[in-house]
């Protein structure tokens, strides 16, 4: 199909500022959202009738219901959903706030529930359609540091890998994304959010975690313009991936968490 209307979520910036300019340039339609959509237009330097920027934060339904039917407006059909907005809520569990881990949920899971049940009726009427879901290599493994995180991409995993057989037989596909560690501003501290409690017997791998995300910060080996690329082809595919894991740590972490839970199984048949 050419001439297709993307849907995306966390457009102004890191990975889904990238969709939208890849997907622009390839000819097809952008519906560009974000909480913040300041001079986004402007960045994305694309023919008005080729974009639309509207200002969604995901957790507010009435926005997501507001800017999906302003796409239909504007589009008429919504080809290609991409939930890619969510939240860097990282350090120690029990140094985070409960509001701030509801938080997390709010954004990365429910957020991409709220905008999937607004654009899937349509892609229901239409009998086709692509879910584009951002995860991460941490929806398949967690770390310290990362438990509230990983925890929100497990979820979001769990509820796409159920979903996307319901709408299978609609013409609807899915795709989840899993990338490594990216040069986008996913570690920068006007994004990251740390745990603010001060726990003694936490506080020496607290520290180490702090200098490790600091130094770590736009140094990320995988570089996201390669990842987008590589979305939009997958888009244009006739038989998309269901699952896109992106750079070589994201491979590593991957197969060694299939080979633990393989050693675990095992372990547990031989105790059976």
């Amino acid at each position: 199909m050419t001439d297709k209307v993307w849907f995306i979520t966390g457009a102004a910036r890191g990975l889904g500022y990238l969709l939208a300019r890849d997907a622009l340039a390839a000819g097809d339609n952008v519906v560009a959202t974000s909480r913040t959509v300041d001079g986004l237009a402007e960045r994305l330097a694309a023919p008005e009738d080729s974009l639309l920027v509207v200002p969604v934060d995901v957790a507010d339904g009435k926005a997501v219901s507001a800017a999906h039917d302003a796409a239909l407006e504007a589009f008429g059909r919504i080809d290609v959903l991409v939930n890619n907005a969510g939240r860097a809520q990282l350090g120690w569990f029990e140094t985070i706030a409960e509001e701030d881990v509801r938080r997390q949920f709010e954004i990365n899971l429910f957020g991409a529930m709220t905008v999937a049940r607004a654009v899937l009726p349509t892609m229901r009427r239409q009998r086709s359609g692509l879910v584009i879901t951002i995860s991460s290599v941490n929806g398949l493994v967690s770390n310290p540091g990362g438990s509230v995180y990983a925890a929100s991409k497990f979820a979001l995993e769990g509820w796409m890998e159920g979903l996307a057989e319901e709408i299978a037989p609609l013409g609807i596909r899915s795709l989840i994304v899993e990338p490594g560690m990216m040069r986008t501003n996913f570690l920068d501290p006007s994004t990251a959010r740390q745990g603010n409690s001060h726990i003694p017997d936490y506080a020496e791998a607290v520290a180490g975690f702090r200098t490790f995300i600091a130094e770590a910060n736009g140094a990320q080996q995988n570089d996201p313009e390669g990842l987008s690329a590589l979305i939009v082809a997958e888009a244009s595919s006739p038989a998309p991936a269901r699952r896109l894991l992106f750079g070589s740590d994201a491979h590593e972490w991957a197969r060694a968490k299939c080979r633990q839970l393989a050693e675990e199984i095992d372990a547990s048949s031989a105790r059976a």
